[in-house]
């Protein structure tokens, strides 16, 4: 194990530090400064190696958490990246954007604060690439079985790595201009910048998968005819279907979906060009939604010198010690200062928007927004409670209501599910012999660690009905739902 004394003689929770509000914010690079080794071995150092490691319960990839703790406090940083891509294709991007589900779970949790482990994850990735330490991984022999990914995103990217290295010929497709999905174009460089991503599909081309950008599958080739030219087919196109807000005004420009404004902004940082730019600047900006991408604009805009921004929650405002209702090793609901918050703007919970106002123009001006009640379970606004707050540009964060259904339905003919997402069975295997789901678009809007983890565990389905066994792991069943108790 690491330090047998570590977690009794480090009692805190050291993190590396952001960079200062005033400097990042005149640039799109990570906010994070580089770990101290030392701090990182010390942190290490408190894992307790427990007889029931429940960080594996919190993971849905069984990272052997405690294994590679051991070795980083060692200093066998070889041998940390070997345990860590045992169970991870991407700690690289786990490592930056995972909640860390497994922190929750950490036993020190129980009465203090849990290891830094997403901090020592993404250590060891990084010093991994910096010293040589990834290289590719061929397969040995050819199956002669071809395999088509359809999406780049987590996913997509983690089937097809598991399948390339199995020995089938795999092609990635990507509808966008450039491979990775919404790790591309979704994540703002502040939060992951694009040359980790650079990294590791350099590696996955010397393997021998094949990337095909600006192929958008049920336009330029029909999903049957992509079906007829491969031996099997992995959906794995996300949950990119915004949920909207209908309200009166909502048609007014300036109201848009998250994923407009954070897509334009990353093609920008990648050195592309954008016509009708939505942008921030000078802009009072509202941001509707509390979760991560709603963080997400928040920090783009101001980068974008927005003139104020303001984050609307309809619900509570979360507490900031873990309920009751959600003991250890729950994932628990808690109030959080992102760097993203922490670089300015306001939050406000228990706000129901009622209304878009619009100018002389036509253009939005402000919202109408009211206290948030419960009643009957029901969240609804307040009578007597309305006010308006300015408003120039409305960003609509509120998630996804799952995968984009018009090609599938009706050139697939695959069914989809109460939720909206793909039919699937046990298997990850559609209605359709031979096609299969992975990610989000089986199991709605989740995590990106459950993303990969679906992504390995439809491989192995593949792998099977291609050759009729296989060795790959499978980490998760597509009726696996959460790892907490």
């Amino acid at each position: 194990m690491a330090d047998p004394k570590g977690f009794l003689k480090t009692t805190e929770r050291e993190l590396p530090a952001r960079r200062p509000v005033a400097i990042r914010l005149m640039d799109w690079k990570e906010v994070y400064e580089q770990g101290d080794s030392a701090v990182l071995k010390r942190q290490a150092g408190r894992c307790m190696d427990c007889g029931v490691p429940f960080c594996h319960q919190g993971c849905p990839l069984g990272n052997l958490i405690p294994e590679w703790n051991d070795l980083v406090w060692r200093d066998e940083g070889r041998a940390a990246i070997e345990r860590l891509h045992a169970t991870n294709n991407f700690p690289e991007f786990t490592g930056r954007l995972c909640p860390a589900p497994c922190e929750s779970s950490c036993v020190l949790g129980i009465n203090q604060p849990a290891v830094t482990i997403k901090e020592v994850e993404v250590s060891i990735i990084d010093q991994a690439f910096a010293k040589g330490w990834v290289q590719p991984q061929p397969p040995g022999r050819l199956t002669g079985k071809t395999v088509a990914v359809v999406g780049s995103g987590p996913a997509g990217l983690a089937a097809a790595q598991q399948l390339t290295r199995a020995g089938h010929t795999v092609a990635v497709f990507e509808r966008d201009d450039r491979i990775g999905g919404l790790l591309r174009y979704g994540i703002p460089d502040f939060k992951m910048e694009k040359k980790h991503l650079e990294l590791r599909l350099a590696q996955m081309t010397a393997e021998g998968t094949r990337f095909r950008a600006n192929v958008n599958i049920g336009v330029d080739i029909s999903w049957d005819d992509l079906r007829a030219r491969y031996d099997a087919v992995v959906v794995a196109t996300g949950a990119m279907v915004p949920r909207d807000l209908p309200i009166p005004g909502r048609d007014l420009p300036g109201v848009h979906f998250a994923m407009e404004f954070l897509v334009q902004q990353n093609k920008i940082g990648a050195g592309g060009s954008i016509e009708a730019l939505i942008t921030a600047e000078g802009k009072h900006v509202v941001v509707l939604g509390g979760g991560d991408t709603g963080a997400d604009c928040i920090g783009t805009a101001h980068r974008q010198l927005a003139a104020s921004v303001t984050n609307l929650a309809i619900g509570k405002q979360p507490g900031t010690t873990r309920p009751e209702s959600q003991p250890w090793p729950i994932s628990p609901t808690l109030f959080e200062v992102s760097s993203a918050h922490e670089e300015g703007g306001t939050r406000q919970y228990l706000a129901s928007t009622v209304e878009f106002l619009s100018n002389e123009f036509g253009e939005v001006r402000a919202i109408r927004i009211a206290e948030t009640e419960y009643l009957d379970g029901r969240r609804v606004p307040k009578a007597g409670s309305e006010r308006e707050i300015p408003a120039d540009l409305v960003l609509l964060a509120m998630g996804f209501t799952g995968p984009e259904q018009s090609d599938l339905s009706h050139q697939l003919k695959v069914p989809f599910d109460g939720h909206g997402n793909v039919e699937r069975d046990g298997n990850y295997q559609t209605s359709q012999e031979g096609v299969f789901v992975a990610g989000d678009a089986g199991r709605g809007q989740s995590l990106i660690v459950w993303a990969i983890a679906e992504g390995r565990a439809a491989a192995a389905a593949v792998d099977e009905f291609l050759e009729g066994q296989t060795q790959l792991p499978s980490p998760v069943k597509p009726t696996d739902r959460s790892f907490a108790l």
